[in-house]
């Protein structure tokens, strides 16, 4: 594997592919680990989990440094990635055993009726590279912790990431197999989810590689989770407190340098507030620190690879080309590595790029609507549904119109985000499933009936 790093635009050393023997000889141990894991003691394997964790909080700035080294993350949040981690490793050891028991549903007299959460087997993760140890960990917690095995195919800008968290797991007496990492492209990925050693798989990325992925477990009659792109609207209403949504919308679509699924990406704003939102907004923007993402103060790095800024570009020109107005930011900078300012973008037709597509950087659209109802129109009016907010100082108002959002996540005065306590997840076009929580603990187990009947009943 190829890196490179992107605030520098300088190679890194390279990491060597797994061959396909060695793919074969991974699925051969995960097949024999899960034999012996799937029969652990629940108690056994949330110690190990709790371990995990252990080892994160340990070793959080070698990590952190790690990834703002593959893929430009800034520092800070890099570190804060990996308290993450920890976090969604210490909630399963807390509640893995309270999640799996066995559920008693009655039924006939003289029976007992109940449902046992059985684990599947060795289960592949397609990860991304945007959250390179969040997105990992929260499949290991929930699912290897439920007695499955794992094994990994990062993204390829990441593989140092991918090694240090199969290295995590065998640091805290994780027995060899029950997760591995495997050092390869997307090409053996069809053969790896057809091969009958494995049971499910699981998928964050693009759309295409969702469709794919989907395609080929269906077609294997395979579960899989789909976590796939997003769109969210920002809604703000008449009533919004000003200061704090656009505070929050500048931070919702800027962390991680923009690059992320559950970014606030369409800024939907009440006429009646449009123009003193924007002025906040657009000084929020431009106040962001743009620069070396090892400095400490940075608010926004690389983005992760050059292609990504040219992407981005890309969307932007043609957004512009289509009728919007660009008042801030809108050309790459002229420096090392691949970085692209905040951006904002206005009058910006519903047909456009920044409206219709995922917009994966810094770069905002905002568009006025004259009433309540076309806020929730213009939200709803795309393929996407992942997530969703709505900034309003009436609470009933802003449930109310959380409720009529499309959308897997919608929150009131917050920005959407992620958190081991809640099921995350998608409709339409951002996928299908749900991680986390109890939720996400039952997508890869068998909810197995269970019917025992008295001996001596008639």
């Amino acid at each position: 594997m190829e890196r490179t790093n992107p605030a520098t635009g300088e190679a890194l050393e390279p990491i060597d592919d797994d061959s396909e023997q060695a793919v074969d000889a991974a699925l051969d141990r995960a097949s024999e680990a899960f034999e012996s894991w799937s029969g652990r003691p629940i108690g056994e394997r949330q110690e190990l989990i709790g371990a995990a964790a252990d080892v994160l909080r340990e070793n959080e700035d070698e990590y952190a440094e790690l990834m703002t080294r593959e893929m430009g993350k800034p520092i800070s949040g890099a570190r804060s990635e990996v308290g993450k981690c920890a976090w969604v490793c210490e909630y399963y050891a807390e509640r893995a055993d309270e999640f799996l028991a066995d559920e008693v549903i009655g039924s006939d007299p003289e029976t007992r009726t109940f449902v046992s959460y059985e684990p599947l087997g060795p289960v592949l993760a397609v990860m991304p590279w945007n959250f390179p140890f969040w997105q990992v960990f929260r499949f290991i917690a929930p699912h290897v912790t439920a007695g499955n095995v794992g094994l990994l195919k990062h993204a390829s800008n990441v593989p140092g990431c991918a090694q240090a968290i199969e290295d995590v797991l065998l640091e805290a007496g994780y027995p060899e197999g029950v997760f591995q990492s495997l050092i390869v492209s997307s090409d053996p990925i069809e053969g790896i989810i057809r091969d009958d050693r494995l049971k499910a798989t699981t998928l964050t990325g693009s759309e295409p590689a969702g469709r794919a992925v989907a395609e080929t477990a269906g077609s294997e009659i395979k579960p899989s989770v789909l976590e796939l792109g997003g769109n969210d609207p920002f809604v703000v209403l008449d009533d919004a407190d000003l200061d704090a949504a656009a505070t929050v919308g500048a931070q919702a679509r800027t962390l991680n340098s923009g690059q992320s699924c559950i970014a606030a990406k369409r800024f939907i704003v009440h006429e009646a507030v449009y123009d003193d939102f924007l002025d906040r907004f657009i000084d929020e923007m431009d106040a962001l620190d743009v620069g070396d993402p090892a400095d400490e103060d940075t608010d926004i790095g690389p983005q992760a690879r050059e292609d990504l800024v040219e992407d981005l570009h890309e969307q932007v020109e043609r957004t512009v080309e289509a009728g919007a107005t660009c008042e801030l930011g809108g050309e790459p900078l002229d420096r090392e590595g691949f970085y692209y300012p905040p951006t904002v973008l206005t009058g910006v037709p519903h047909d456009s790029a920044s409206a219709c597509e995922e917009v994966f950087g810094p770069s905002a659209a905002v568009f006025s609507v004259a009433d309540e109802e076309e806020a929730i129109e213009v939200a709803n009016d795309i393929d996407y549904g992942l997530g969703a907010s709505v900034w309003t100082e009436d609470l009933e108002r802003g449930e109310r119109v959380a409720r009529e959002f499309e959308a897997g996540m919608a929150y009131v005065n917050q920005l959407v985000k992620s958190d081991p306590r809640l099921p995350f997840g998608g409709v339409k076009d951002s996928g299908y499933g749900r991680e986390l929580a109890q939720h996400g603990t039952y997508e890869f187990v068998n909810r197995k009936t269970v019917w025992v009947q008295h001996a001596n009943a008639d």
